[in-house]
């Protein structure tokens, strides 16, 4: 076999590949003996019919092409290994010549790995913020337990701010009502939102027994996004009594004795989960540096794709929220080409991204080992709220497992490059990132010798 590659892109290349015939015997033979198993022939048992007779009974021009097709994938797998080419997609294939007895000639056009200069990355530098927890964060993580064990309790005024009212609501459009446009008996703390665009403001000094009409939008189903008229009815106004924050409290909501030990558990907890999204803004600041120092040649197809995907998973968030893109962008300060622009921005960094850790998993020859991928799968699955035993099925029975490989091996190549890049805070503090934990403590190296754990630094 001989094999010429024409580079149409730093990321496209097209391969013509010459197989002579000599080679192309053993799948021959092979058509042979499954057109054989096919054919019913007087004279001959299944399986048994002679070449010269398929020639006759079907044609050698099926057997040539039932041949064909066995061996151009064979042959376009060794030529991207000679030639060392890594594709990124299903090629596009040309019989370009053939003849019976002559070479086979082919091409194929395929998407492939860019090929680029990985930079010094054993000292990069990046600064993220500092961890702080503020009173303010406390007192509301605090008082969010308070309510968990508050009480409701029916008042005979008119409902305000941070009321629980009970309520009917009525959508129509144009006279008529809406499917599904009926809520009765909900309850809902007043000022809350998230609901209908004008519900809090027409809440707001209603008694029980009141009703009231407001203008709004519907927020879900069919017509979301439409102008429609809504009737709120209150059948009771209750205010929320919460529990004393004294030792009682303390020790009903938690584990601890004292009001002091409950608070200083929050701010311990609060600090945890600060120094956890301090080590992921360390994760993309570092990834950063690292994209500044190189240009990766992209295959557009890919971006593509990417943004495809990109777009239609916030375009389904947007759905199930209850929101149209319109009023996402409204609310975010966005135009559609700002939101465009910024979504092409992020995939083509995502893009080239993992080029790169590809290239450093292969260059510092990071493995995966069974522990790996099992706890990978395990945590995904979690993610899902699927069973770990289902999930791992489902990835092997439909070949994922090589792509889940792949997502581990660029968790760990970027967990390298954090673990060696000087990260420092805004205060000038080097953040701890080699021992943390996934729980957001800080392990003693000597308790964890294999470092941060990668869900720590993996991508998302």
């Amino acid at each position: 076999m001989k094999s010429a590659v024409e580079n149409l892109s730093p990321t496209r290349a097209k391969l013509t590949i010459e197989v002579p015939f000599e080679e192309l015997k053993p799948s021959l033979d092979k058509a042979y003996k499954k057109i054989a198993q096919q054919i019913n022939v007087p004279g001959f048992r299944r399986g048994k019919v002679p070449p010269a007779v398929i020639d006759r009974q079907v044609g050698r021009g099926v057997v040539l092409d039932e041949a064909i097709n066995e061996i151009v994938p064979q042959k376009y797998a060794e030529a991207m290994q000679e030639n060392s080419l890594e594709p990124l997609a299903q090629p596009e294939i040309e019989v370009t010549k053939f003849e019976d007895n002559t070479a086979l000639e082919f091409t194929a056009e395929v998407d492939v790995k860019p090929d680029f200069e990985l930079p010094d990355y054993s000292a990069l530098e990046a600064k993220v913020e500092d961890v702080e927890v503020t009173d303010a964060e406390v007192d509301e993580q605090v008082q969010a337990l308070r309510e968990r064990f508050g009480t409701l309790v029916d008042v005979e005024r008119a409902a305000g701010e941070d009321d629980f009212v009970t309520i009917d609501l009525t959508a129509v459009q144009d006279g008529e009502a809406i499917e599904g446009g009926d809520v009765s008996g909900m309850s809902y703390k007043v000022g809350r939102g998230g609901m209908l665009e004008g519900l809090d403001e027409a809440l707001v000094g209603m008694s029980a027994g009141d009703e009231k009409s407001f203008a709004s939008q519907l927020v879900g189903g069919d017509l979301v996004g439409e102008d429609v008229e809504v009737t709120v009815k209150v059948t009771a106004v209750q205010q929320q009594e919460l529990p004393e924050l004294d030792e009682e409290f303390a020790q009903m909501a938690s584990e601890f004795d004292t009001v002091d030990e409950l608070v200083a558990d929050v701010r311990e907890r609060l600090g945890r989960g600060k120094r956890l999204e301090q080590a992921a803004a360390a994760r993309d600041a570092v990834l950063e540096a690292l994209l500044e120092k190189v240009a990766v040649p992209l295959p557009e197809t890919m971006v593509t794709d990417e943004l495809n995907a990109r777009r239609q998973n916030v375009e389904q968030q947007l759905m199930y929220a209850g929101l149209t893109m319109e009023k996402y962008l409204e609310d975010e300060g966005q135009t559609t080409e700002e939101f465009e622009a910024d979504l092409d921005r992020r995939v083509r960094d995502a893009v080239a991204a993992q080029f790169i850790l590809d290239a450093i998993a292969k260059k510092e020859e990071i493995g995966v080992d069974q522990q790996d991928l099992s706890t990978h799968l395990v945590r995904r699955a979690q993610q899902s709220g699927q069973d770990p035993q289902e999930f791992a099925n489902h990835m092997f029975e439909h070949n994922h497992i090589p792509d889940m490989v792949q997502e581990i091996l660029r968790g760990k190549a970027l967990a390298t490059l954090v673990e060696s890049a000087e990260v420092t805070d805004a205060s000038g503090n080097v953040v701890e990132l080699a021992n943390l934990r996934p729980d957001g403590t800080i392990a003693e190296p000597a308790d964890d010798a294999a470092g941060s754990d990668t869900e720590v630094v993996e991508e998302d």
